[in-house]
């Protein structure tokens, strides 16, 4: 009767094993095509990341070399001056003595803001009611912040959990054999028994082609020659057991289960199941 188990070293990367908590060569080609998906969202978090800092870097440069300031004083006074002792004089007196003014203006304006200062006499209160600074919105100059150690964190986290689901989707993929079998049982035998009929072909033929392969070898060494080692080995078999010597079919280190051919000639290493 012919049996699978176990399975060679040549065929064990073609089956996934659930059971297994590593990630098998099988699985490790879907999970490396899923993590290729993940590298345009990087480039651009990585573009979005330099154009911020970029920008930071222009604002910053425009608030430290475009301060624009301008400085503006006058100085006012009027005075009306009446003579006389006469009743019309002493009434105009009265009456025009109220357009006396007298005012020193100092104004300081930027792009930050404005400011008066130094205003007296007559125009006092209206440079009083325009003494106050501009609020923060009005200013001209740009106000940039550069982006914290959080933001850049907050902006990462999404990818991270992505490449992590791409991690993680590899076992959870193991999971649908499983709910197959339970809700359909009768295809998951079909499924069983078409793998071990495909398995039994593929050892077939894989027989029948190392078969060649190792006759095509045993050709080749005996046109080359045999090899100086080959013959010290030969001579004497305790050096044998210094070489490091692999099964001509699967190229596994000799092992205490490992077998020689009989040939004299031939002195081929095969492992157990190939042997």
């Amino acid at each position: 009767k012919r049996t699978l188990l176990p399975l060679r070293r040549a065929e064990a990367p073609a089956v996934v094993f659930p059971g297994r908590l590593g990630v098998q060569p099988l699985e490790l080609q879907s999970m490396v095509v899923e993590l290729l998906n993940c590298i345009p969202p990087l480039l651009l978090l990585l573009l979005a990341w330099g154009l911020d800092r970029v920008l930071f870097m222009v604002l910053g440069a425009v608030r430290q070399h475009s301060f624009v300031q301008y400085s503006f004083r006058s100085s006012h006074h009027l005075e009306l001056r009446v003579a006389g002792t006469s009743l019309l004089a002493r009434l105009l007196r009265s009456t025009v003595g109220a357009l006396n003014t007298s005012s020193h203006l100092h104004v300081d304006s930027s792009n930050l803001g404005r400011r008066w200062r130094g205003a007296r006499g007559a125009a006092a209160g209206a440079a009083a009611r325009c003494s106050a600074p501009l609020p923060a919105r009005a200013a001209c100059l740009p106000q940039p912040r550069a982006m914290t150690t959080q933001g850049y964190v907050d902006s990462c986290l999404p990818l991270a959990l992505l490449a992590l689901l791409c991690l993680v989707q590899v076992y959870t993929y193991r999971l649908r054999r499983v709910l197959a079998a339970f809700f359909f049982p009768k295809r998951e035998k079909r499924r069983v028994l078409f793998l071990y009929n495909q398995l039994l072909r593929q050892r077939q033929c894989f027989v029948q082609l190392q078969r060649r392969r190792v006759a095509r070898r045993a050709q080749q060494r005996q046109g080359l020659g045999t090899s100086v080692l080959e013959r010290c080995c030969r001579r004497w078999p305790a050096l044998r057991r210094y070489m490091r010597r692999r099964c001509v079919v699967c190229e596994e280190p000799e092992g205490p289960r490992s077998r020689v051919c009989a040939a004299p000639a031939c002195a081929a290493v095969y492992c157990g199941p190939c042997w």
